[in-house]
């Protein structure tokens, strides 16, 4: 699978990134996930996305569990966490309201619980999970930065900003921001149209996808997208060696002119496998718009 930077500094990440926030769906053990992170490595998939909320705030510590079960296991692969979103539970026994919480203080500490369930001393990218509406873009870069300067971070982000949030967040980067991890697929393709692809290619950064698939909404019979989407893809599979919808989809969104990176979130090893076939898909411009007529419904303007 090919490797790339998500922006001119800080390390490669693989093209797709397998994702944790539905990895309790099947209830897997530390050793079932060790399993299938060894599967990522066998077909080059070494980026790892999680977030200090996934699993209502254990996600992080079992995926630390799992890396530990083989030596060396996490140095070959780039963690990505994001923090900022906290919810009442029993790990958060105080907190009455969910809310959003930005500021410096609160992503640092956040960041340290995140390296100690991981048992790293660094994540590769960091990001700030959800704007927060009443924290000051510069009390948030405070944060990023005092991270960026101490190392335990090598790059920064944001997940689901706006395009005028990132603009203001990042003139007070010392280090610009390199990604964006936005909602993007055949079903919710308005990142085209509302200017964060636009933002991302015109800051040459490559935006990261979740929920590539629509949760699972693309194959859903009473979606009335979902027929429509099997036809496009059956009438197209022979061009691209018997390629299913699920990995048209995901050829679909690689294929965008800012070069996204997918949040691959299944738990199943043949899905996962299958997922990276995606990598190989160069769809054809006709197609990529025929399988947004099927999704959207509708004739291009």
């Amino acid at each position: 699978m090919k490797r790339i930077k998500l922006a001119p500094p800080g390390p490669e990440f693989s093209r797709m990134v397998y994702g944790t926030w539905r990895i309790f769906d099947t209830k897997p053990t530390a050793q079932e996930i060790n399993r299938r992170l060894h599967t990522c490595l066998e077909l080059g998939i070494t980026t790892i996305d999680t977030a200090e909320i996934y699993g209502l705030y254990e996600v992080e510590e079992v995926l630390g569990t799992a890396l530990a079960l083989s030596p060396g296991l996490r140095d070959k692969f780039e963690l990505v966490t994001k923090a900022g979103i906290y919810v009442p539970c029993s790990h958060h026994p105080a907190c009455r309201t969910a809310h959003y919480n930005a500021t410096g203080p609160q992503l640092l500490k956040s960041l340290e619980s995140s390296l100690r369930l991981l048992g790293t001393d660094h994540v590769e990218l960091f990001l700030a999970h959800r704007p927060d509406w009443l924290t000051r873009a510069d009390d948030t870069a405070a944060g990023l930065n005092e991270m960026l300067r101490t190392g335990k971070i090598r790059v920064a982000g944001v997940s689901n900003y706006s395009v005028s949030q990132l603009d203001l967040l990042n003139a007070h980067m010392e280090q610009p921001l390199v990604t964006n991890q936005i909602e993007f697929h055949l079903l919710h393709p308005e990142p085209i149209n509302d200017g964060t692809l636009n933002q991302c290619e015109k800051l040459g950064v490559r935006p990261m996808a979740w929920s590539p698939l629509a949760g699972g909404r693309i194959f859903d019979p009473a979606n009335p997208a979902a027929p429509r989407l099997a036809a496009a893809a059956k009438s197209m599979a022979a061009r691209y060696n018997g390629a299913t919808l699920e990995q048209l989809a995901y050829a679909w969104i690689l294929a965008h002119p800012s070069h996204p990176l997918p949040v691959i979130g299944t738990n199943k090893l043949e899905r996962l496998q299958s997922a990276a076939q995606a990598d190989a898909i160069v769809l054809e411009r006709e197609d990529w718009y025929a399988l947004w007529e099927a999704a959207q419904g509708r004739k291009i303007p």
